[in-house]
């Protein structure tokens, strides 16, 4: 059983209520799980637990309210359900190595000013390229005031795109020997802006001939429009005479799409396989030669 959508609304139900009282309980209530199998569940997916994952995010948002606005440390943390501002400053530590007000003070002076970014996009991004279509129709590379944890996350946004149909993707590739005869999953954390064609990760298996083995892009599940940070997923099988695995971010037409926390693991196959199999699309022999039809 796939459990994706379930954490995708489960995601979507913590996010949009992370200064209200969350539980266990009323999460799993939510999903329509008892809550000690919803907990399994949920750290299976998403590699933390419920409380971390809720944790860990209101830490990531008062990280920005810290950086980004002139609120008092101790309305924050009594925003985002902390017992006191002693409580919040421990749990902060814990992330950011750095107490609160240190913090504040420190990557203030650190942030960079947007008109002051005139930094490659190669060289803002490392191991990163651009691809695509059009890939000069669009623009990669780090935002420091939108992420879903720690200090950071990595964009794709459309800038002169003119037809739909234009594509991008940020993008790497690495050798699949580690991998041979394993089935690999690819996961992380999307939020979008205004996606008018659809987005998401792809992920992609070659041999030694760059014929493609495995292959999937989302497109049986796009993502579009406005969406706050949700996970996906990618599993794809890594055939033996696999040579080279792709992963990326795609955006199609106009739209800005955010990534954070991309991972790679190795499931057992009791996980489906998200690859599209083209194959089944293929017709048994030629028909309609005539046009009559």
């Amino acid at each position: 059983m796939s459990y994706s959508s379930y954490i995708q609304e489960t995601i979507q139900y913590i996010e949009n209520h992370l200064s209200a009282d969350l539980t266990l309980e009323s999460i799993a209530h939510f999903a329509g799980f008892s809550k000690y199998h919803y907990h399994r569940v949920f750290q299976k997916e998403v590699g933390v637990s419920i409380s971390e994952y809720i944790r860990y995010r209101r830490i990531a948002n008062s990280a920005n309210l810290l950086l980004y606005t002139d609120e008092k440390i101790i309305d924050i943390a009594l925003f985002y359900r902390f017992e006191s501002q002693e409580s919040y400053s421990r749990a902060f530590k814990k992330y950011y190595n750095l107490p609160p007000g240190q913090y504040r003070r420190f990557m203030g002076k650190l942030i960079i000013q947007k008109e002051e970014v005139k930094v490659k996009n190669d060289q803002l991004l490392k191991g990163w390229q651009m691809s695509g279509s059009h890939p000069f129709n669009y623009q990669m590379g780090i935002d420091r005031e939108v992420f879903h944890k720690g200090k950071a996350s990595g964009f794709l946004k459309s800038v002169t795109v003119e037809e739909q149909g234009e594509f991008a993707t940020m993008m790497q590739q690495f050798k699949a020997d580690k991998y041979l005869g394993k089935r690999l999953k690819l996961s992380g954390f999307i939020k979008t802006e205004a996606v008018e064609g659809f987005c998401g990760f792809w992920m992609r298996v070659d041999d030694h001939l760059h014929d493609v083995l495995q292959f999937d892009n989302m497109s049986d599940r796009p993502i579009k429009g406005d969406n706050g940070w949700n996970h996906y997923s990618i599993v794809l099988d890594v055939p033996e005479n696999s040579a080279v695995i792709a992963f990326g971010i795609l955006l199609s037409g106009r739209g800005i799409v955010w990534a954070d926390e991309i991972t790679f693991e190795e499931v057992d196959r009791n996980t489906p396989t998200t690859n599209i199999d083209y194959s089944s699309d293929l017709l048994d022999e030629p028909i309609n030669l005539s046009f009559d039809e």
